[in-house]
Order: C-alpha cells, then structure tokens, then sequence
C-alpha cells in the first residue's frame, strides 16, 4: 500500500512537467519559430503550443518556493495569446500557492485525480479475464493506426456518474496532440487486438522511477471484453522491468476510467485543483 507524501507527490508533478516540456518540444518541430513557449515557476513548467491544445497548462507548481515575478511574466506571455492560463496545482502542494492564484484572479473549474500503484512482481498479476486481448507494441508503420485509434475511443467516452469535464478537445486537435507525443521522446505506444482486429490502444512514458500511463482508449465495440486490463498489465509489466517503482495515471474524478484502475489494484493518490485565469 502507497502512503502519499510530498515527496512522492513532487516526483510524479516533476515527471509531468517534463513530459509537457517535451511534448511542447516536438510541437515546436511543426509550429512557427516563436509559436511554443516554454516557462517556468516554482518548480513547475508552464507550456503554450497553439491555441486550444491541452498542452497548454502551468504544472508541478507548489515544490518549491514561487517566485510571483515568473508567475507574472507567464502569465504575460498567455495573455499576449489571448489564452486562458490553466494551472494543475496538487493537494500536497503548498496551500499559499493557491492562496496566491485566488488573490491573482484564478477561478476554480474542476478537479483531476492523481492515482497511483506501486510496482512489485504480485501487483503485476490479475486473474479472472473472461477474455485476453493480444497486446502489441505499435511500430513506426502503425504510427498512424495507434493514432486513429485512440482519437476515436477518446471521443466516444462511457456514460459515468460524475462532473462534467473541465476541457473537451475536436479530433484535429487530439490528432496534432497524439502526433506530438509520437514525435517526442520517452513514450512506448501499444495496440490491442481482439481476434486479430484492432480493439484500443494505449501509452506508457518512464521517467525517474515513475511510469505515468496515458493515451488509453478502446474502441466501442470492444468495451467490457478486457481490452483495458490487458493493456494495463503489458505497461505495468515493461515499467517494472524498466526500473520504474510507481506507476500512475491521471482521470477525471467518477469516470470510467477511474474504476478500471482502482480495480486494478490503483489508489488515490491525491487531487489537483483546475485553476484558470483568463487573459485580461
């Protein structure tokens, strides 16, 4: 069993941040000299790639001491976008960050959960499938399927009993997204199949001991036969055999995907906060 610290919270807030750090690197491969801007303040990074892009976000704040004179020139730079600034600030992080946003102007838009599970040889072993999935890696050819893929189950989200969601995305701008991370270092992509047919698929990013699962989708037709679990155990097993000592996922709080992880054997972790503020 995990027992959250601040410590183990800033680990996994510090890999978030270079994960968009990176990802806002190969954005910028593609975009206009000068488009992506890449900040920092009090531990975090804030990243701007194009307008509407999930990337564009402040996190890991809350670690170390802020300095409100980086905060301000960040905040500078969104607004000369004409962009809303939207920071992810942690539960364990220092309450006076947020004490600070509020006075700044931020408002309160939604919540995100952060859980985690740690990685042993037992927590990789799950019985009682009713079917298994084949869980590949994606090669380079499949580069474009594994996209189409994962835009799809993505936009056809389950019913769940909880808020609805602080930000929703088109396909062009999950396709440019998913591009970016294919370009960017660190992610190993899998596709599921069912049968030899295409079911879902799903990413894996390690980092300083953490393995943050992300891109996870099937598609509607094969929902309820596996498809998760499957991809589930194939990452946890490669983090672990890649050194990694946690594994975590982000989900929106009462969503399907929160169960099938929390079933997996996940736990929470802690919370962030959406915190916006919009260009004067």
């Amino acid at each position: 069993m995990i027992f959250t610290t601040a410590s183990l919270a800033k680990r996994i807030e510090q890999a978030e941040s270079v994960m968009l750090t990176e990802c806002a690197e190969a954005a910028g491969s593609r975009l206009p000299e000068g488009e992506v801007y890449i900040g920092r303040a009090g531990g975090g990074v804030a990243v701007f790639t194009e307008p509407g892009a999930p990337f564009n976000k402040l996190a890991g704040l809350g670690f170390e001491p802020l300095n409100t004179d980086s905060l301000a020139e960040i905040e500078r730079e969104f607004a000369r976008r004409k962009a809303l600034l939207q920071v992810e600030l942690a539960s364990l992080a220092d309450p006076a960050v947020g004490t600070e946003l509020t006075r700044r102007g931020y408002e309160l838009t939604g919540f995100e959960n952060v859980l985690g599970l740690e990685l042993q040889q037992d927590a990789l072993r799950m019985s009682g499938d009713r079917e298994t999935p084949a869980i590949t890696r994606a090669t380079p050819e499949e580069s474009r399927l594994w996209m189409d893929v994962v835009t799809t189950g993505f936009l056809s989200p389950d019913a769940f009993d909880g808020p609805v969601s602080h930000e929703s995305f088109d396909r062009a701008t999950l396709e440019r997204v998913y591009a970016d991370t294919i370009a960017s270092k660190g992610f190993v992509r899998y596709l599921a199949r069912r049968d030899g047919v295409i079911a879902g698929g799903a990413s894996l990013r390690m980092g300083g001991g953490v393995a943050q699962l992300s891109g996870a989708a099937t598609l509607p037709d094969h929902r309820r036969r596996g498809v998760q679990t499957a991809l589930l155990r194939t990452r946890l097993a490669d983090a672990f055999d890649g050194g990694c000592d946690i594994a975590v996922v982000t989900t929106q709080p009462g969503s399907k995907s929160t169960e099938n992880v929390q079933r997996f054997g996940f736990a929470l972790l802690y919370v962030r906060a959406i915190l916006v503020k919009a260009p004067a």
